[in-house]
């Protein structure tokens, strides 16, 4: 028995050190190494920048889920402003408007055999609650300068990056420089609502030219500060692949009659329970994106985190139940499920005839919204029950990490700020570049903006706000983008 117990211990020592040993090792620094010598000479005239930007704040571009509510005036006004705004890019490249609102922007390079590359944006902005507006410290389409803060809806999601686009590339022209590759931007005025008429129309406009991207470049991550546990400084989040979605609509069909003589299951009841078993057999997980996540920055995260990580073939089951206890961290390793709409009978006496619920499902890489439709109808396993799909997207491709968007991305995030981690990432909400995928095997996800844990409830919420330092931050990177991309 002494000698079992020596061997059992001298087991689990080989095996501690084994793991302490894999968590230093594996995760080395592959963070692009960068010299301010590579910081492209910028200068601009601050204040008149940030007052361009904030005026085009006061537009009310604003996307409701019924089109017909859309402003016309307010997108106009915002493109004759940005037209006034910046006359050198629009004496120099060629406009296109698209379903009337949306604008492409083509500056043409000297060298037609480079591909070209696309920056996109978005004008349109969500509503203001009514219930909250009398919470906002600025009124939210004031475009108010208060203290180093430009205030209102638009400043995070999504006009920075429209506004950023046209000052550096109007900086580029003005000071003589021409560029070898051809640049497109690309804005569309219905992101808010999924873009069909906007960024979709301008995909369709590019197939028919027959144009191809050598990289997309669209809003989705951010500079993070304190999201990544463990990790003290800032992280760079770029958007590699992106999630699908679908709506299920379950529809269970019955006699009806009055509530006083019902049957054993109601229509409403068979429809809970179908919700039920939905909910109690989620789909199953993957860790490879948070892994590919956690590999890029793991060197820096401290070693209670990358014990765990680096020794998955052990742990996996652990990360695995920690991860899948906050809806954060959940929704990046597995397809989530949302009962969000519920409809029955129209009185409460009254047994439902047609009983109806939606469940929307945001769709990991791994699965598709043929195996999500399917995997409804195993679990529901109840024939009266009908499930159909509606207001679906698949989700993306993974992009490559070694190609030249990415390298330029990453590299030109960190001549800003060498203390800024880079890192991919899978992005769990949907933006305009879903409707890119077929011109483009680089697609990115990625604005020039900071986010901490309060200003990330500010997306889409109350007093949305950047500060001044981060707007000129996002003109000098895509000064630099530009540039770095147009003279390869």
């Amino acid at each position: 028995m002494k000698k079992l117990f020596v061997f059992l211990l001298l087991g689990v020592v080989v095996l501690i050190a084994i793991v302490v040993i894999k968590a230093q090792i594996t995760f080395e620094d592959t963070q692009v190494q960068v010299e301010q010598s590579n910081k492209k000479r910028f200068s601009i005239d601050q204040q008149a920048a940030v007052e361009k930007f904030a005026k085009g704040i006061q537009f009310e571009t604003i996307s409701y889920d019924d089109p017909s509510l859309l402003d016309p005036q307010a997108f106009i006004g915002l493109r004759q402003h940005i037209e006034q705004s910046f006359p050198l890019v629009h004496q120099n490249t060629k406009q296109t408007i698209i379903s009337q609102y949306s604008l492409v922007y083509h500056l043409k390079g000297s060298d037609d055999s480079l591909k070209p590359v696309l920056f996109m944006g978005h004008m349109d902005v969500v509503p203001v609650d009514v219930a909250t507006a009398d919470q906002w410290h600025q009124a939210p389409f004031s475009g108010a300068i208060v203290d180093g803060t430009i205030w209102g809806r638009g400043t995070i999601d999504d006009k920075i990056t429209v506004f950023a686009l046209l000052e550096a590339l109007e900086k580029i022209i003005e000071e003589g420089k021409s560029l070898n590759r051809s640049i497109y931007f690309a804005f569309g005025h219905d992101e808010e609502i999924g873009g069909e008429q906007g960024a979709a129309k301008i995909a369709e406009h590019f197939k028919q030219q027959g144009v191809n991207f050598e990289f997309v470049l669209d809003e989705g991550g951010a500079i993070t500060q304190g999201l990544m546990k463990g990790i003290e400084q800032p992280v760079a989040m770029v958007g590699v692949a992106e999630k699908g979605f679908v709506n299920l609509r379950l529809t269970v069909k019955s006699e009806g009659g009055h509530s006083s003589q019902p049957p054993p299951q109601t229509g409403a009841g068979i429809l809970s329970q179908a919700i039920v078993n939905l909910e109690n057999n989620q789909f199953g997980t993957s860790l490879d994106h948070t892994f590919k996540t956690f590999s890029s920055v793991g060197h820096y995260a401290p070693l209670s985190s990358r014990l765990a990580m680096a020794n998955l073939w052990l742990l996996e089951p652990i990360v695995e139940k920690s991860l899948l206890s906050s809806p954060s961290t959940a929704a990046g390793i597995r397809s989530t499920i949302a009962a969000t709409m519920l409809k029955g009978s129209a009185k409460s006496n009254v047994l439902p005839t047609i009983a109806t619920a939606v469940v929307n499902v945001r769709i990991m890489p791994e699965d598709s919204v043929a195996s999500v439709k399917q995997h409804a109808i195993d679990v529901i396993a109840d024939d009266r029950v009908e499930v159909e799909t509606y207001m679906e997207n698949e989700p993306s491709a993974v992009s490559p990490t070694d190609s030249l968007g990415y390298k330029l991305i990453e590299k030109n995030i960190r001549v800003l700020d060498d203390n800024v981690l880079v890192a991919p990432y899978l992005v769990m909400g949907g933006t305009d570049s879903k409707h890119f995928y077929g011109l483009s095997d680089n697609v990115y996800r990625f604005m020039m903006v900071r986010l901490d844990e309060t200003s990330l409830k500010r997306f889409h919420g109350v007093n949305e706000q950047i500060p001044v330092q981060d707007y000129i931050a996002a003109v000098e990177f895509f000064y630099s983008m530009l540039l770095d991309a147009g003279e390869p």
